[in-house]
């Protein structure tokens, strides 16, 4: 359980740049306030839902009862490494491919392939793999739909208009974040505490909800200044009305996965909507050579994070035996 509330932690400041990166390079709002903010609304957002905890939970493997504590640590450790590892080089990775594929990892070195759902696993990766393909195409149309009402305005009153709208729509992302990201650990959690035979079902208790919301509402306050650059700064240099549009599309997204019992990855989401958004500008207005970096980030970190776990779960059954 503790590393499972260290993934949430971790994800809460590596993730913290989704929420606020365009907000702060436009200078709607101060960075502190703006982490403050966010993890605030971090938590309340964690605490609205289970249906993607039960998804991650009952879709990824057969049984509960294949699986165990060990399992469970390995596949987070190798979450938890990829995530620092991105995280210290400023890539904007998915934490959700990390954790899914340090379970897949894990559970293939540990039990075999045979205790993998590959049918829930499927939708998983359909949503995962859609979800920036969409919120890019709707970014797109959005910014196109603001530019079409206000594109007579000048460029000075445009941008003084939509910095302010920008601190609603910063808050509804930063509120979608907390409502789709912090269920994966309860998720990880509720199916731990199964196999253990601590819980009959995959309901949520109410103590892990309230102890991911408060690991992600802590790791959003230590907040995730180099990953921040990339997000707001390195894509498409953002303008008010393009940050507005990004967020307001990304919460859209975000909520419709969540309501769907669907786990998306907030960093595609958000990536996705502002080369949309960035498209709609002009089409070299985006940095393409930084957008395929991260896209070769997205490829490889469920493979990679694969890989760390079944190495963490050798390890760790290497010095249980030994014990």
């Amino acid at each position: 359980m503790l590393l499972a509330l260290a993934f949430d932690y971790i994800n809460g400041f590596h993730d913290t740049a989704n929420a606020i990166a365009t907000s702060v390079s436009t200078r709607a709002i101060s960075p502190k306030k703006a982490v403050m903010m966010t993890a605030v609304l971090n938590f309340v957002g964690a605490l609205v839902s289970t249906g993607v905890a039960k998804t991650i939970g009952g879709d990824l493997v057969m049984s509960a009862n294949l699986i165990n504590a060990e399992v469970i640590s390995a596949a987070l450790l190798g979450a938890i490494v990829w995530n620092l590892v991105t995280w210290w080089y400023g890539i904007p990775s998915s934490s959700s491919h990390a954790l899914i594929g340090g379970v897949i990892g894990a559970v293939m070195v540990a039990v075999g392939h045979e205790a993998l759902n590959f049918n829930g696993i499927g939708k998983i990766f359909l949503s995962l793999i859609l979800s920036p393909i969409i919120a890019m195409i709707l970014g797109y149309i959005i910014m196109h739909i603001l530019l079409f009402m206000f594109g007579s305005f000048s460029p000075i009153a445009l941008n003084d208009r939509f910095r302010n709208m920008q601190l609603l729509s910063a808050t509804l992302m930063a509120f979608s974040h907390g409502s789709n990201d912090a269920q994966k650990a309860m998720g990880i959690i509720t199916l731990t505490l199964l196999s253990g035979g601590y819980i009959d079902t995959l309901d949520v208790p109410t103590w892990v909800k309230v102890a991911c919301a408060t690991a992600m509402a802590l790791g959003t306050a230590a907040g995730g200044w180099r990953i921040i650059s990339t997000m707001g700064t390195k894509i498409f240099k953002l303008e008010s009305i393009n940050g507005f549009a990004a967020d307001l599309n990304s919460a859209i997204t975000i909520f419709t996965a969540t309501f769907l019992h669907l786990p998306v990855s907030t960093t595609h989401v958000v990536s996705g909507s502002i080369m949309g958004v960035g498209t709609a500008k002009r089409v070299k207005a985006v940095n393409w050579g930084v957008a395929r970096s991260m896209v070769l980030a997205w490829f490889v970190t469920i493979p990679l994070s694969a890989i760390v776990s079944g190495i963490a779960y050798l390890v760790i059954d290497g010095i249980r035996q030994i014990l």
